[in-house]
């Protein structure tokens, strides 16, 4: 019907960086993700999330990736979401990144998250994954800050952070797989971002006002 809105204006939404394309997750990508996980995200010796998603079976870990992206995507509304970029690389899926946010029409802060296949770490995808969904949030949607965290022993997310201009913030405490682990928070405002950005521009298509309503922009 003419005049009819989007009942899911995301589904447009795409990021374009020099090597990578990012576009909301849909169930033939979440998929492909679910193969990716099943390869190798990390060494099994270290845990890198706060929550061991990756300690699960190989039996329930696709269908527990699938009931949780499905999940996000269930429980968006414009005061308390989260979207996750599927990142391809020649159209092929190699990670995740992920960019969420509480009362953003009042805070103005996103917070973000990713993971890679092991296959794809150690060739920068990483940092230009995040610089793109910080392009988005400082640039198009109007953010002021962002936040990020990682365990003390995860030097390539610690690394990754450290390129884009992020400050320590303080620490907490968690148990990850029964024992204490420290985990730094870290934060990130739009002026330090404007001194380490990379140096090139990320193309935004599908950022209707009907998708910017939905993420409370």
């Amino acid at each position: 019907m003419a005049g009819t809105p989007d009942a899911w204006p995301l589904r447009g939404l795409v990021l374009r960086t020099p090597r990578l394309e990012l576009r909301p997750d849909d169930d033939d990508g979440l998929h492909e993700l679910v193969a990716l996980a099943h390869r190798g995200v990390h060494d099994p010796a270290v845990m890198p999330f706060q929550v061991p998603w990756t300690d699960a079976s190989p039996e329930e870990l696709g269908r527990n990736a699938l009931q949780f992206h499905w999940g996000q995507r269930a429980a968006l509304r414009s005061d308390r979401w989260s979207v996750s970029f599927l990142a391809r690389y020649d159209g092929t899926v190699i990670g995740t990144q992920s960019i969420s946010a509480t009362d953003f029409g009042v805070l103005r802060e996103v917070n973000t998250g990713s993971w890679l296949g092991r296959s794809h770490q150690g060739r920068g995808f990483g940092t230009e994954m995040r610089a793109a969904v910080l392009m988005l949030a400082f640039d198009h949607l109007g953010a002021r800050t962002a936040r990020s965290g990682a365990f003390l022993d995860n030097p390539a997310s610690h690394g990754v952070s450290r390129k884009l201009g992020y400050r320590a913030d303080g620490t907490m405490t968690v148990a990850r797989r029964g024992q204490p682990a420290v985990e730094q928070r870290l934060l990130l405002d739009r002026a330090a971002f404007d001194r380490h950005r990379p140096q090139w521009t990320l193309e935004v298509c599908g950022l209707t006002p009907d998708c910017r309503a939905l993420l409370g922009a």
